[in-house]
This record gives C-alpha cells, sequence and structure tokens, in this order.
C-alpha cells in the first residue's frame, strides 16, 4: 500500500556493507557523521547499519577502537557471505523507515541525507504516494587524499534503474519486492535484478543529482587486470541467472547477450586479438602520462569481450543443465 502523509517525516538507515576495505570506510563513516540537516528538516535523524562481510583486515578492531567518534553507527557481524546478504541484513536490523545503500568505498558531501530527504518530499507532492525511490549522483575518483575534489566526468553518467551506490526507498517497498537475491554469490546484477521486481511493482525513479557521493577506488595499473578479468567472468555467470529470473529482451540487452554486444566487442577487440597481453604496452604508456582512468576504459575493449564470452558459456552451460 502507498503511504503518504502530509508533513510526513523521515529517520534515515544508512545501510553500508563492507569487506576489507577499512582505509576508505574510515573516510566513508566519518563524512556521514558531520552531516548537516536544515531546521527545520523533514529528516527526524539517521543511523549508519553497517554490515561486515567477514573482514580480515582490522575492520571490526578499529570500530571498537573508535566507537565514540561514531555514534551514529551500529555494526553486525556476518561470515562472508556477499554484499546481497549483508544488505539483507542491514535492511532486517534497520530501525529507520527509509534505507539509503551505499557501498563502503563512498565519500559523501556534508548535504547528502538533506538532499535525499527534499527529493523524497518533493517527490511525495508530485506522485501524491511513496511509491518511486530517489537515486544520487556517483562520481568515480582514485584521489584518496581527496576524494571529493573530483569533477563530474562523462564516464559517471549511469543509466541504471535501481544500483546500491547511491539510492533512498521507503523499507517497506524493500520488504514487498522481497529484499536483494542472495543466490547472485558472484560479481554483479544483485541490485539490478532486484529493480525489475521494484519496476515490476509500479516504482518510479526519481533523480537527486544533489545527493553526491564519490565512489574511490585505486588508481589503475596493469597488476589489476587479472582480478578485473575474473570480474568481468563472474558478472557474466551472473548475468545468465539474471536472465533466468527475467527472461526478457530488456535483461538481455543489460548482460550483453544479444548478437549486437557480441559483433560490436569482437569487432572491437579485433576478435580477441587485443586483449590483456597485446595491449600493456600501450595501457602501461597511458599510466605514465598520468591517465590511469582513460587507460582504464581502453582495457574496457576487451574486458567487455570477456563479459560476452563468459555470458555466452554460462549461457550454454545451463541450457545443457536444463
Amino acid at each position: 500500500m502507498d503511504k503518504c502523509v502530509v508533513g510526513e517525516t523521515v529517520f534515515f538507515s544508512v545501510v553500508i556493507p563492507t569487506y576489507n576495505r577499512r582505509p576508505i570506510l574510515e573516510k566513508c563513516l566519518r563524512a556521514l557523521e558531520v552531516q548537516e540537516l536544515s531546521q527545520p528538516s523533514s529528516i527526524t535523524g539517521y543511523e549508519i547499519v553497517l554490515v561486515d562481510d567477514g573482514s580480515t583486515d582490522g575492520t571490526l578492531e578499529w570500530l571498537t577502537a573508535h566507537k565514540e567518534e561514531f555514534p551514529h553507527v551500529r555494526w553486525f557481524v556476518q561470515d562472508h557471505a556477499g554484499p546481497a546478504a549483508a544488505r539483507n541484513l542491514g535492511v532486517e536490523q534497520a530501525l529507520g523507515d527509509t534505507i539509503i545503500f551505499i557501498d563502503s568505498d563512498l565519500v559523501v558531501l556534508k548535504n547528502f541525507l538533506q538532499a535525499h530527504g527534499n527529493a523524497l518530499v518533493q517527490g511525495k507532492e508530485k506522485l501524491g504516494s511513496d511509491r518511486f525511490f530517489t537515486y544520487g549522483a556517483v562520481i568515480n575518483t582514485c584521489n584518496f587524499d581527496n576524494p571529493t575534489a573530483e569533477p563530474y566526468k562523462v564516464t559517471d553518467f549511469s543509466a541504471a534503474f535501481f544500483a546500491t551506490g547511491n539510492v533512498a526507498i521507503p523499507k517497506h517497498w524493500l520488504e514487498e519486492a522481497g529484499l536483494f537475491d542472495i543466490s547472485f554469490q558472484l560479481y554483479g546484477w544483485e541490485d539490478l535484478e532486484l529493480g525489475v521486481r521494484l519496476k515490476k511493482l509500479g516504482l518510479t525513479l526519481i533523480k537527486c543529482p544533489e545527493a553526491v557521493g564519490y565512489h574511490w577506488h585505486p588508481a589503475f595499473k596493469l597488476e589489476q587486470i587479472k582480478s578485473l578479468i575474473d570480474k568481468e567472468i563472474q558478472r557474466g555467470r551472473m548475468g545468465v541467472l539474471f536472465y533466468q529470473k527475467h527472461p526478457t529482451w530488456e535483461v538481455r540487452m543489460m548482460i550483453q547477450m544479444t548478437w549486437l554486444h557480441r559483433l560490436l566487442w569482437g569487432i572491437l577487440s579485433l576478435n580477441g586479438a587485443l586483449n590483456e597481453k597485446t595491449m600493456a604496452p600501450f595501457l602501461q604508456w597511458l599510466i605514465n602520462l598520468g591517465k590511469p582512468q582513460l587507460a582504464l576504459e581502453v582495457a574496457r575493449i576487451f574486458l567487455n569481450w570477456y563479459n560476452v564470452k563468459g555470458v555466452y558459456q554460462a549461457y550454454a552451460e545451463m541450457q545443457q543443465t536444463s
């Protein structure tokens, strides 16, 4: 049932899964502790629900030693089971009526919560219900010392309907949709799959560009290529699981399981001739020029080819099994 009350207030639960990301997690949590709420505000308060997914880097010890610095944080622990299970635990433990999902490598601005709060109020006034969610902006950066100094880039644009990098949604819609499917144990697609179910419930997306989060990742190096290829293959396998649950053309396009994607990345990679070995000198040259982000975008030529091959390999295995 839609919920809409005149003058309604909101209490946010910011749900964050984390796994071995202690250095950037420290910045993430500190940014959330200094949020500035307008007075008066529709936001009555907020909590940070951190779920540690079996970290081995001293995350829990650091939290215990610094708990006085983080009065808004409640943390929970699970054996390593992936972000879907961690987010589900966070939602189940959340005290708020509205959930904000971010990742533990995201650093937000001081107006982050208020921006989402304003967009939620405006959305209810416009739609007359709470059958929507707000989606903030995510800017990618490799600047660890000052992540919020990164400018917006064309490559930061996202066409995703629902993604957990920066989104606010009433808790009851997540519960009605059934939360995240923990079958997605490898990399990718668990949030977009939930988005398909939310869309079927009639929810709409309201963009909230004022709620900015800076997604930090290490500067691209050639040593990362092996793990990036592995992620693309995992993403391909999880994409087929996504398609099994929702066998539509829209999902095929999302997971790149079409003749168009096979043709596109086959041509661009010269049928695999442009790969991690043959392109390594050029990528290193770009890195030496101080352009690691451009090098990563160029590397996506063969990374996407690995993804498409992974999709079709997993799909063939699925057909053989069935």
